[in-house]
């Protein structure tokens, strides 16, 4: 087996997170034009950006799948046999994700050469399942998430050699199996198999005796509540070799929903856990920086998933339905000025002059920065930086080019607006 069989799969809900992406080192990409994805509350890509963005990573030797795995009503029939045409003749995607028989039928009449990957919207989890969409013309399947490395294991020797299998390793599980869930409709009529879930599952639920309106019971298990419905995030970082062993041809990363910066970390995190296993094989460790990284973006707590713990064992609840977040983002390197010897940024939160920032690039590991001097973009000195989005140029004590290349995140623990003060 050779790294270049195993696929390192980003999270790609606009055009920066994919640019995003490809510079962390993804091997592909998967997003949505801006109908018949999951994920309709993501920035998605209308024509133009879709063209624009499968340009770029083609130029970057990254593959883009397009979703289009909601599960179709008669009415987004009307129009997809054209959307299917631009996906394929003209974005020149690599494949597509579907997981309803219509759309995959529209999909083989419209575009037969177009690669097709059965989403875990399908729910798949043996191997029967796997070879009925193989003989349709899958190349690919998306196992649920609720299939275990043992049966995983089990279903792989009856599966054809060349049918792809593809599990998501890291980000939000769903109460419901794989996906398929009504709370959403019948809570807010938001259409959750049609990308628009609002997430009731999250919410806290409290009992209602009939008799007794008045009365609202919490549903408690401790001081915090209980939210029966809140799933753990999955983290598989510590266990590649596993599913690389198990027979898993694409590690998937859930977010397209997530920010730039979640892109970021969780690409480099499975990206360098991929290498370091064909480096060192049977010596392979997990490398401590990677838990750091991943405790600083956007998740709920962490766990296997359903990878080695049956549902009926364990149901990867978690009784807090807040996010744990200990990083801001202040800033993304853009470049180094040569002339200046400072480095160019756009701010994202307040940041002053005298921070300590932590520092995520796309190749190695360096000790937090200290802003030494600040500017704005008429290279003004000042003390912070204030607005939103604003340009800005700084230097640090140690002002190697090479320490922030482009695409460098700064940022702060703790609250957003936190950090060192001017004296006055």
């Amino acid at each position: 087996m050779d790294r270049r069989d195993i696929e390192v799969l980003s999270p790609a809900g606009d055009l920066t997170k994919l640019r995003t992406a490809v510079c962390y080192g993804a091997d592909a990409v998967y997003m949505s034009g801006k109908q018949y994805g999951l994920r309709s509350f993501s920035g998605n890509f209308d024509h133009e950006q879709m063209c624009e963005g499968i340009t770029y990573a083609h130029e970057h030797n990254v593959k883009c799948y397009v979703t289009m795995n909601i599960l179709a009503l008669e009415n987004d029939l009307a129009d997809i046999n054209n959307e299917i045409d631009f996906i394929a003749n003209e974005a020149h995607a690599d494949a597509v994700l579907v997981s309803d028989p219509g759309i995959f039928s529209r999909v083989r009449d419209v575009a037969p050469d177009l690669p097709i990957h059965i989403s875990t919207q399908a729910s798949i989890t043996n191997s029967e399942a796997c070879n009925f969409w193989y003989r349709q013309g899958a190349s690919r399947i998306v196992l649920a998430r609720e299939v275990s490395l043992a049966q995983l294991k089990a279903m792989k020797p009856k599966l054809p050699s060349d049918l792809e299998i593809e599990c998501f390793v890291h980000g939000a599980m769903c109460m419901a199996y794989s996906g398929r869930c009504l709370l959403s409709n019948y809570f807010t009529g938001r259409r959750s198999n049609g990308g628009a879930c609002a997430q009731p599952c999250r919410w806290g639920y409290e009992i209602i005796e009939e008799k007794r309106p008045d009365d609202r019971l919490p549903a408690e298990e401790d001081e915090r509540g209980t939210y029966i419905f809140n799933s753990k995030d999955i983290c598989m970082a510590d266990h590649v070799p596993e599913m690389i062993e198990a027979g898993v041809t694409s590690l998937k990363i859930e977010g397209r929903i997530k920010g730039a910066y979640y892109a970021a970390a969780a690409t480099k995190v499975y990206r360098e856990a991929v290498d370091k296993f064909f480096d060192e094989g049977s010596n392979y460790t997990p490398d401590p920086h990677w838990a750091v990284l991943l405790d600083k973006v956007v998740h709920r707590d962490y766990d296997t998933g359903f990878f080695f713990d049956s549902p009926m064992e364990d149901a990867k609840i978690t009784y807090d339905r807040s996010y744990n977040k200990p990083a801001y983002v202040v800033a993304v390197v853009d470049s180094f000025d040569e002339k200046t010897g400072l480095f160019r940024a756009h701010q994202r939160n307040k940041l002053y002059r005298g921070d300590v920032l932590n520092v995520l690039r796309p190749n190695g590991y360096i000790e937090p920065i200290r802003i030494k001097e600040l500017y704005d973009g008429k290279m003004d000195p000042i003390e912070s930086a204030p607005h939103p989005e604003m340009e800005i140029f700084f230097a640090v004590e140690d002002a190697r080019a090479e320490l922030l290349p482009p695409m460098t995140f700064l940022s702060r623990d703790g609250d957003k607006d936190e950090g060192i003060r001017p004296q006055t």
